[in-house]
């Protein structure tokens, strides 16, 4: 296997070409004022688009940071029942690969099956993998998602009479190996469509048979999951505030709920719809967080964690996406997911204010509200302005002010510098 090096960032004189020595004497003065004058175009430039509003938005379209994973996590034990498969590659290439089933140690707890999605990626041993759904995987949006969870379903390990299943897909008789062989080589065959074929021919009967019958299934749910993941709201009033509600998807029989620490520290609860204290949870049970009157600005996490078998077709990724494992069996299995609730305190209002009046600021008009158009409370503007005290405009304006800052900044910066010789002959 070749590998392919970068290119040095030091230039090749080759392909750059000699190097020419500086210019000194009166000749060089003309193209030093020239050169001066370009690099104050360019930074009058950079500053102006820098002030654009468009520079503003760039900014905020860096990517944020994705939500905490939900369910199991495991680490890769290795591949543990498997024959042998033989694989083309685009370029014309065989190679022969391991085909089979793996197996995965949960945290907390349990065992699963796995079969790999993608055929050009090794699973590494001792990897760590977390649960996730089709969305961002390697079948996001492909048509052999819902085939490779029929497979899934109507192959080995899951019907483990080897008898049936051979009677079924009319083959000579499959041992374990050759059934796991033939399973992953449909997978790759349905997720990557991959010209790939089990050296096996029990094996090769079976990948053909499952292909060929593979019907469309939906994506299984999560082992756990809480929606939505993340609750928020004002603290009002004498009693304080609830927050959510917080749903629990599960399908383990119960689940324990327990509020991180902040939350205990602040005398945030975890309630169920009648406000009772929850430390228990059931598939669709509602959470939500009761916040004190008067708390400061904060934000608290429910953790909800129980045991569970993780449904068969669910996905368990490592950020590699030709390492992805699908689950072909679970023993119960530790699940875990995090909800949080975030909120602000209430606005404290100014010293000296009038309900309905506004106290102006010393040395300044009074206002009579004789010939004023101002905005009513019922329209949205008026609610935006009374809230935050700006309009849609300010972000643009800020930006604008600061661009011409920079812009000012560089060109005092640019032309304080004294003139070199010769450049009073230009002018």
């Amino acid at each position: 296997m070749s590998i392919a090096v970068p290119a040095s960032s030091v230039p090749d004189p080759a392909i750059a070409g000699p190097v020419t020595p500086p210019v000194t004497g009166p000749a060089a003065v003309p193209g030093r004022g020239s050169t001066r004058r370009k690099l104050a175009a360019v930074a009058l430039l950079a500053a102006a688009l820098a002030a654009t509003p468009g520079a503003a938005v760039a900014a905020d379209s860096e990517p944020t940071p994705g939500r905490a994973p939900e369910g199991a996590s495991a680490v890769l034990d290795g591949l543990k029942t498997y024959g042998q498969a033989v694989l083309r590659t685009g370029d014309g290439a065989v190679r022969q690969v391991p085909a089979g089933l793996h197996e995965m140690r949960v945290d907390g707890g349990g065992m699963l099956q796995t079969y790999g999605v993608g055929v050009a990626g090794y699973a590494q041993p001792e990897a760590r993998y977390t649960e996730s759904g089709w969305n961002g995987s390697p079948l996001e949006g492909k048509d052999g998602a819902g085939r490779i969870r029929w497979v899934l379903e109507h192959s080995y390990p899951q019907l483990n009479d080897l008898a049936e299943l051979a009677k079924a897909a009319g083959a000579a008789a499959l041992s374990a190996e050759s059934a796991a062989a033939g399973t992953q080589v449909a997978i790759w065959r349905l997720a990557d469509g991959a010209q790939v074929e089990a050296s096996d021919p029990a094996a090769e009967q079976l990948a053909d048979y499952l292909q060929r019958e593979a019907g469309r299934m939906a994506e299984p749910p999560p082992s756990l999951a809480l929606d939505p993941g993340e609750v928020s709201g004002p603290v009002t009033g004498a009693v304080g505030s609830r927050l959510g509600p917080v749903t629990v998807r599960t399908g383990a029989q119960s689940v324990t709920v327990t509020p991180d620490v902040a939350a205990l520290a602040m005398g945030v609860r975890v309630v169920d719809e009648q406000g009772r204290p929850l430390t228990a949870a059931a598939d669709g049970t509602r959470l939500y967080f009761e916040v004190p009157p008067g708390t400061a600005d904060g934000l608290a996490s429910v953790v909800v964690q129980g045991s569970t078998k993780v449904p068969v077709g669910r996905l368990f990724a490592n950020g590699v996406p030709n390492q992805a494992q699908i689950v072909a069996g679970s023993s119960e299995s530790a699940t875990t997911a995090t909800a949080t609730a975030l909120w602000p305190a209430p606005e404290p209002v100014p010293m000296g204010a009038v309900s309905g009046t506004a106290v102006p600021s010393a040395g300044s008009e009074p206002t009579t509200g004789i010939g004023t158009e101002t905005e009513t409370e019922d329209s949205p503007a008026g609610e935006r302005l009374a809230t935050s005290g700006s309009s849609a405009a300010t972000p643009v304006i800020a930006s604008l002010a600061v661009g011409l800052v920079v812009l000012g900044g560089m060109v005092v910066l640019l032309l304080r510098k004294r003139p070199l010789e010769g450049e009073q002959d230009e002018v």
